[in-house]
């Protein structure tokens, strides 16, 4: 009888013993780990990721990859045991490398607070496999001021010949006004996306808009690319950057020309704007306009500017159920909270969620004008870009010859078009 009852009791403790061990897995406090992809905003992410885990106890460790690095440092962070919880898919190309590793958002709260489902990535079954958080968009950034000292207004600049004739003006006049018109180019792999990406982005736009193309085509024609070689050439010929070393020129060097007030246009987009008017450069809001990327393409003037997003968030499917409950939390009040939805504002802009803050962003409001004034937006074609880095990779390399008189136009052609059947043969088998 005291066996049985000793043997009783044991069963007893290692059922009890079993309970508290499922209720601590229960109760298990999980991790979030970000791999940012924009190094103009890691200050504000380090930030917020410190106020969340001071009032939650949740560690949240942010990690930002160097720019231009983005898939690399991704491809090494994943195959590591502490993967990132929260990641960047931002293209149809990303879902084809990490769709299985998307958590699909259907259900989760951070999903109900969007009010647009416009620039979130779907997989073939319907599934949101990555939400598009923020709406960006990119052209000529103009210093208002130095243009005027050269003696012209923005609203001078309707179209390519227009640009073309002031840039080549104060280009020709440098010396004596102190400034030259174009930031450079750079071509080193921290700035080369600017063009292989971008800029690519008017012909794509252009060709794809009158062949009405909606998904990935396996070839492309080239249909505009004499307009990216107007305004690749208006760029490398009117900077006070030697064509000749573009590929050791980087991002850096072109922010700090224009932010210093070096040069009067500057290629980039709107996330540059907290660096242009923040203590680095204390750049006066006023001064600063953002223009279509004009290239000579017949009716541009109706151009608006270029707008979409690669900026989508996705959660590792593959992390502890702790550590994805975290990381949707954490989602949530960046979306809703007063530090979160300030902090989005200032990086990123407008944001689409309910409790979005209205961005002091002047380049918004250049891109929401253009649109109400009725001009047609540049979308983002090159999210269809297959074997992106691939692509870009060559197509930089051609442009590196050519402007450093090594190579000539036909080269970055054939980059463009064969590069691109060459690709989606390589990404579809």
């Amino acid at each position: 009888m005291k066996k049985i009852i000793a043997l009783l009791l044991a069963v007893v403790m290692v059922v009890g013993m079993a309970a508290m061990f499922t209720g601590c897995k229960k109760n298990e406090v999980g991790k979030v780990y970000y791999l940012n992809f924009k190094p103009e905003a890691d200050e504000a992410w380090q930030a917020l990721a410190k106020e969340y885990t001071e009032l939650t106890g949740v560690e949240v460790k942010v990690v930002t990859a160097a720019s231009g690095t983005y898939s690399d440092t991704l491809n090494t962070e994943m195959a590591k045991t502490d993967a990132p919880t929260l990641f960047q898919c931002g293209n149809a190309q990303g879902l084809i490398d990490w769709g299985e590793y998307c958590l699909d958002f259907t259900g989760t709260d951070v999903l109900a607070e969007m009010t647009t489902s416009d620039f979130n990535l779907k997989d073939e079954n319907g599934a949101v496999k990555a939400i598009g958080y923020c709406y960006e968009a990119f052209g000529i950034i103009v210093n208002k001021e130095l243009l005027k000292t050269a003696g012209y207004e923005v609203s001078e600049i309707k179209d390519f010949a227009s640009l073309k004739a002031i840039a080549e003006d104060i280009h020709a006049r440098a010396a004596e006004l102190g400034f030259d018109a174009f930031a450079s180019s750079g071509l080193d792999g921290s700035s080369s996306w600017r063009f292989s990406g971008h800029l690519a982005n008017m012909p794509l736009y252009y060709e794809f808009r009158d062949d009405k193309v909606t998904e990935q085509p396996a070839t492309i024609k080239g249909t505009y690319l004499d307009a990216y070689k107007n305004i690749w050439d208006l760029y490398i010929n009117n900077s006070s950057a030697d064509k000749t070393s573009l590929s050791t020129a980087t991002g850096d060097m072109s922010q700090a020309e224009f932010g210093t007030g070096k040069a009067v246009f500057w290629q980039q987009g709107t996330w540059e704007y907290a660096n242009l008017v923040g203590e680095k450069y204390n750049m006066k809001p006023e001064n600063l306009q953002m223009l279509p990327i004009y290239c000579g393409v017949e009716g541009e003037e109706n151009a608006a500017l270029c707008c979409g997003t690669e900026n989508c968030w996705a959660v590792n499917a593959k992390a502890s159920d702790a550590d994805i409950d975290a990381t949707l939390d954490f989602l949530k009040w960046v979306v809703t909270s007063e530090s979160g939805t300030k902090m989005m504002a200032e990086q990123f802009g407008p944001i689409p969620f309910k409790a979005a803050k209205e961005p002091a962003n002047v380049f918004f409001a250049d891109a929401n004008k253009l649109i109400a004034d009725g001009k047609y937006t540049v979308t983002w074609a090159f999210n269809h870009t297959p074997n992106v880095d691939e692509w870009r990779a060559g197509v930089v390399s051609a442009l590196t010859d050519y402007s450093a008189g090594n190579g000539d136009w036909d080269a970055v052609k054939t980059a463009f078009v064969d590069g691109w059947a060459t690709q989606y043969n390589k990404q579809h088998g």
